[in-house]
């Protein structure tokens, strides 16, 4: 092997070893949401919404709510819009079992056509029942 291909591999090793941040190391909860033995159940309590009819250019916010069913905290890694038009907040600290939490997402409609909305939000979560949740919302 020559040098070059070596140093090309040593370069690749070194940065994905130097961007390995240790956040999930550093914070128990992130640790515990990716360990499958910590994994618990979630009942989601809302997870379509129609928010009925709007003005363009109002903004409105949405609410889903989750139950923890399981006997392990609740965590909910990534909340994410698909679209540019909401943002999403979300309950960031683990939810004990029999509690609930909440996503709440806000919509702008400025920019967006007039008729039918109907938008997704990604939910990542330490879940059994899948780690990957689909809410909706519409008006």
């Amino acid at each position: 092997m020559n040098f070059s291909k070596i140093l090309i591999i040593g370069c690749c090793y070194f940065i994905i070893f130097a961007c390995h941040s240790g956040k999930a190391d550093s914070n128990p909860a992130m640790a515990a949401a990716f360990d499958t033995s910590h994994y618990t159940m979630v009942k989601w309590i809302d997870s379509i919404v129609n928010f009925g009819t709007i003005t363009k250019g109002e903004q409105i916010t949405v609410h889903f709510r989750c139950k923890n069913i399981g006997a392990e905290p609740l965590i909910l890694v990534n909340v994410r819009p698909v679209c540019g038009c909401t943002v999403a907040d979300y309950t960031k600290h683990p939810i004990m079992p029999g509690s609930e939490g909440l996503i709440e997402a806000a919509f702008n409609s400025n920019h967006v056509s007039p008729g039918s909305v109907f938008k997704t939000i990604i939910v990542n979560t330490n879940t059994k029942n899948g780690t990957e949740h689909y809410l909706f919302f519409r008006g």
